[in-house]
């Protein structure tokens, strides 16, 4: 069963060369690509059979926060991963908020890609090492007001420390003696 994707940048140079990196792939499917947040809805509207969205955040007309927001609210079956040039504080936290199911940058190699949309598309969540980095700095920031609704175990904190050094979910379960599908399930209490 193909995963069947659609990619939402402004950038049409952009768009183009993540197609060329799912090519390879015969288990993903781009099915459209739009320019913008709005352009995807109506998009979603014609056709929502659709597994998973890799949508930019910096877009016109409607951005990637926003048209995140949108799709989680009218089809929340569908993953959403940013797929973002800019890992600012910020934008991680919004993309978040909004109901992102994971976070990449966009100069990520094309396995990291795949093993991502895999990854997010069977219920996990895809984080790079510097959003677990970034991850890190916020929790321990001292200045942020929503510091006491972010509460994280020990675990969960040893997991983003370890993710935050570029290793594999493999790496931190043999690391942290633990299985697989419970890094998995940290990983998302994380996002959550």
């Amino acid at each position: 069963m193909n995963i069947r994707i659609a990619i939402v940048d402004d950038n049409s140079f952009l768009i183009k060369a993540v197609e060329e990196k799912l090519s390879f792939f015969e288990d993903l499917e781009v099915r459209f690509t739009a320019m913008n947040g709005r352009a995807v809805m109506e998009k979603l509207e014609e056709n929502n059979a659709i597994d998973l969205i890799l949508m930019d955040i910096e877009m016109p007309v409607k951005n990637g926060i926003e048209a995140t927001y949108e799709v989680k609210q009218k089809y929340p079956q569908i993953k959403i991963i940013m797929l973002t040039v800019f890992d600012n504080d910020e934008n991680i936290f919004n993309a978040i908020k909004a109901g992102a199911d994971g976070y990449l940058l966009k100069e990520i190699n094309v396995g990291d890609l795949h093993s991502g949309i895999i990854e997010t598309s069977n219920g996990g969540a895809a984080m790079n090492p510097s959003i677990a980095l970034k991850t890190l700095k916020l929790l321990r920031n001292p200045y942020i007001e929503e510091k006491e609704n972010i509460k994280l175990t020990n675990r969960e904190i040893d997991v983003l420390e370890q993710l935050s050094k570029g290793l594999s979910y493999n790496a931190v379960a043999e690391n942290l003696i633990l299985s697989i599908g419970t890094i998995r399930k940290h990983i998302e209490n994380i996002y959550r």
